[in-house]
């Protein structure tokens, strides 16, 4: 009925009279169910509940990755929202990763999908206008974004991926701890924002168009930003393209992403226009005074946030 309703309702349910939770929406809808949950005392056991999609948004980004790795041909629209019903009715859950993210002031919020600054978050925000054109919104915010290309100054650090070892996928099944810390795991991973990073980290600094962190293969419906990211994977696939690309460059690598093949290399070293390496964790520092941040397309607070 109103924003954040559906993070209020989920935050109060008992989950013994649930089997699942299934959202009839785009990628917002989920986004409050699963940071509703997160809310909980028992979020350990709240984040065992099977979620489900049925794509009805915009960008139904979360629903497109999930059809990509069940192994069903592309689809759109309504063959989208076919395909996700026959997958819940086989009811076979399957694991996903969710990212932990602080931000300026200390909010800390649960993303399953992406965290995006620059062109991308802009193209999103912009085009809420137009949310009644479908996912026609993103092509014509984009062309627009385009026409007026930004650049942001910033600083985007990271913690190089490593194999994840079989001790902690064999934690990642594990029962849930009755003294599980209250707001959700612990960032073992991460120092507070005020501190350096470690030394262990690497970090980029300087203009950039766009900086995204993704943890799913689609960005949208038909936009795959990352075809190597998997559901559970571990790894938060970091994405940016650095100023000085020409719009023609930046344009083809979009309409590569639209036919599945990214828009780039597979690593930072594979060139223009869009660099990708795959991490553990990430800090972005925008050191632009204004311009938009967005976690699973929705509008966080402009500053330094880290997942």
């Amino acid at each position: 009925e109103r924003a954040n309703h559906a993070r209020e309702l989920v935050t109060g349910i008992s989950l013994d009279e649930w089997d699942g939770i299934v959202t009839v929406s785009g990628d917002g809808l989920l986004y409050e169910v699963v940071n509703g949950l997160m809310d909980r005392p028992d979020w350990a056991a709240a984040l065992r509940m099977p979620l489900g999609i049925l794509p009805c948004g915009s960008g139904n980004a979360l629903a497109a990755a999930i059809n990509f790795h069940a192994g069903l041909a592309p689809a759109l629209g309504l063959s989208l929202l076919q395909n996700c019903a026959v997958l819940l009715c086989r009811g076979t859950p399957s694991p996903l990763d969710l990212v932990s993210v602080t931000t300026a002031s200390g909010t800390r919020v649960f993303s399953f999908l992406s965290v995006a600054w620059g062109l991308v978050a802009d193209v999103d925000i912009e085009s809420e206008r137009l949310r009644r054109l479908g996912p026609a919104r993103f092509a014509l915010g984009t062309a627009a974004r385009l026409l007026a290309l930004h650049t942001y100054r910033g600083r985007l650090s990271y913690l190089p991926a490593v194999p994840r070892s079989a001790t902690a996928d064999a934690a990642d099944t594990s029962p849930p701890s009755p003294s599980s810390p209250p707001g959700g795991p612990v960032d073992d991973l991460l120092v507070p924002l005020g501190q350096p990073v470690p030394p262990s980290w690497v970090t980029l600094e300087g203009d950039f168009i766009l900086v995204l962190a993704i943890y799913q293969s689609h960005l949208g419906a038909e936009l795959v930003a990352a075809p190597r990211a998997r559901p559970d994977d571990g790894l938060i696939h970091l994405c940016y393209v650095r100023a000085g690309v020409s719009r023609g460059a930046l344009l083809r690598a979009l309409l590569a992403m639209t036919r599945g093949g990214g828009g780039g290399g597979t690593d930072a070293a594979a060139g223009p226009p869009l660099s990708r390496v795959p991490a553990r964790a990430f800090r972005l520092e925008p050191l632009t005074p204004r311009g938009v941040l967005t976690v699973d397309g929705e509008r966080v607070e402009y500053g330094p946030l880290q997942g």
